[in-house]
């Protein structure tokens, strides 16, 4: 498996939208019922994302078949993943729900090994070992602090099996339709569902919006829902799973290093170990494989 320059740099720009997007859920949801600040990011990326696929003349059609899967893909991408990580948000900081939520490449791999059958390696086996042991050292000294918020985690965890899974999903569909047109009916269906939730929940918190959450909303609207969400699943649907999943593991070490830069938290030796580890784990997943050379034929010619 190459990697395109197209799909190298998808991966770079991802990294970096995603990584800085968790200081700005944080920013949101201290300022805003949570459910209720993530309707408004989508309900204002939304219109945006429908003017793409107008743009690039991407046809908005679903087949009727398509539908119950369409649904269960939204349901596990989207609804679950968005519902549940912006709670843990709002029980932890952001930096720990990052960590959290990025142990999706695990759950990943090992839903594609139990559920639909794959075959791992050795290197790929050993890439998920790194990716589990660099996640436990970025944690190393949050144990303490996460320990008292066991809500927090069990959401963080959940959300990121059904990530996993949705993950897993979408690459086995079998929908002959354009990766955009999923991109918006998912978001489409998930900001319905999203904002009942936050009707029948948090409207008595609803209040004028603060600046900075202003800020948070435009940053999730245009670069997460239009830009990262298009973009992932692309990648998704075209990568292997585990190098699709493994490719985005140093998300949460940017997470944990924009925090030291801007919140002047400390690094210990564990945040930097867990850098090589995420890194090997990306290798071992997308790092080319040595192609055997055929040996010539010795065997003496016939006389």
């Amino acid at each position: 498996m190459t990697l395109s320059r197209q799909q190298i740099t998808l991966l770079i720009i991802l990294t970096l939208v995603w990584g800085f997007n968790w200081p700005m859920l944080k920013l949101g949801v201290n300022h805003y019922p949570p459910l209720s600040f993530r309707s408004l990011s989508m309900w204002m990326g939304l219109p945006f994302l429908a003017l793409v696929l107008y743009v690039k003349k991407v046809s908005f059609k679903i087949p009727k078949k398509d539908w119950p899967e369409l649904t269960m893909l939204a349901i596990t991408n989207m609804l679950v993943w968005h519902v549940l990580i912006i709670l843990a948000v709002q029980n932890l900081s952001s930096g720990r729900s990052a960590i959290l939520g990025y142990t999706m490449p695990i759950f990943s791999a090992l839903i594609g090994v139990l559920w639909f059958g794959a075959s791992m390696r050795w290197r790929a086996w050993a890439g998920v070992g790194c990716a589990a042991l660099g996640v436990v050292l970025l944690l190393w000294h949050e144990f303490s602090a996460i320990a008292g918020k066991p809500l927090g985690i069990v959401l963080g965890l959940i959300a990121a099996a059904f990530w996993g899974l949705g993950t897993q999903q979408i690459r086995h569909t079998r929908m002959q339709v354009p990766t955009l047109a999923i991109v918006f009916w998912m978001i489409f269906m998930s900001t319905w569902l999203m904002s009942v939730l936050a009707f029948v929940f948090e409207r008595k918190d609803w209040g004028p919006i603060p600046n900075i959450t202003w800020v948070s909303i435009f940053y999730n609207a245009f670069g997460v829902f239009v830009f990262a969400q298009a973009a992932w699943l692309s990648l998704a649907r075209n990568l292997p799973p585990l190098a699709s999943t493994l490719s985005v593991m140093f998300i949460p070490v940017l997470g944990v290093f924009s925090g030291a830069y801007f919140l002047n938290e400390a690094l210990h030796w564990q945040d930097w170990a867990a850098i090589v580890l995420i890194v090997l784990a990306i290798a071992s997943v997308l790092w080319p494989a040595r192609t055997p050379q055929l040996q010539p034929d010795k065997r003496p010619m016939p006389d």
